[in-house]
């Protein structure tokens, strides 16, 4: 992987990571239209290049992550059934990343969800309190992104609207809930590897987090004004277009599989 192809999957990373249209999904794409191999290098650094971008997470909202012990109780309790299923299910995830078939799929049958979620989950006026079990069953719609190409800030925000909770209420909760998900798993993959790391390998990771992170805290910002005004609908049409434009082309004989 050479510098000019990882900045240009982080910035993909930091435009799409809080985005509902799969950030892993896009990377899988840029990598496959790239030519990039698929290194065990490679994997580790499209997993942990997600953590540069929660750090913008982090950074924009500080102040919420000093409110209480209970919040950080919830997001544990939000956080364990991906901890679990993700250590128990890692080869299988794994084996899917490599896999431009699944995400076009995914990115097409996601895309046919947004399109009509918000009738079904009705935006709410007001914030109220997020309760244990709330949590939890938003951390078991969070599972669903392990498979490339759904979306995990997709899952985990119609979650938490399907719990009630308001558009802006639950992307932030998404934002929240990032920020152990990526560290755990981008920290998992860094310690399956870290003994075939080289020192160039170290100068593409750092690189490629610091893009993410900048890109990322534009991203959030956008996102948040465009959802509480225009909801889903937008990138369902864009998911399911990219979608069908993927299955078109493998069908085609294009060769999009990552080497």
């Amino acid at each position: 992987m050479s510098i000019w192809q990882a900045i240009i999957l982080a910035i993909v990373e930091g435009i799409t990571e809080f985005l509902p249209v799969s950030s892993t999904g896009h990377m899988i794409i840029a990598s496959s239209f790239m030519g990039i191999s698929h290194l065990e290098f490679t994997k580790m650094f499209t997993v942990n290049i997600q953590f540069g971008a929660i750090l913008s997470v982090v950074v924009l909202y500080w102040k919420r992550f000093f409110q209480s012990t209970d919040f950080y109780f919830k997001l544990f309790v939000a956080f364990l059934p991906a901890a679990v299923l993700g250590f128990l299910l890692n080869d299988l995830i794994d084996a899917m990343l490599e896999n431009v078939v699944v995400v076009a799929i995914s990115l097409l049958v996601g895309g046919i969800i947004l399109v009509f979620i918000d009738r079904i989950a009705n935006d709410t006026t007001g914030d109220r309190e997020i309760s244990y079990f709330d949590a939890l069953k938003i951390g078991f719609f969070q599972c669903i992104a392990m498979i490339p190409g759904v979306s995990r800030s997709a899952s985990t925000i119609i979650g938490g609207m399907l719990q009630g909770l308001s558009r802006k209420q639950a992307a932030e909760f998404s934002f929240f809930l990032a920020v152990p998900t990526m560290a755990a798993a981008g920290g998992y993959k860094l310690l399956k590897t870290y003994d075939t790391i080289q020192s160039e390998d170290i100068k593409i990771l750092l690189l490629g987090n610091l893009v993410a992170f900048v890109v990322a805290m534009l991203a959030i910002r956008f996102f948040i004004s465009f959802l509480t005004k225009y909801g889903f609908k937008v990138f369902g049409y864009y998911r399911i277009i990219l979608g069908l434009v993927l299955l078109g082309l493998l069908a085609s004989g294009y060769k999009l599989d990552i080497v």
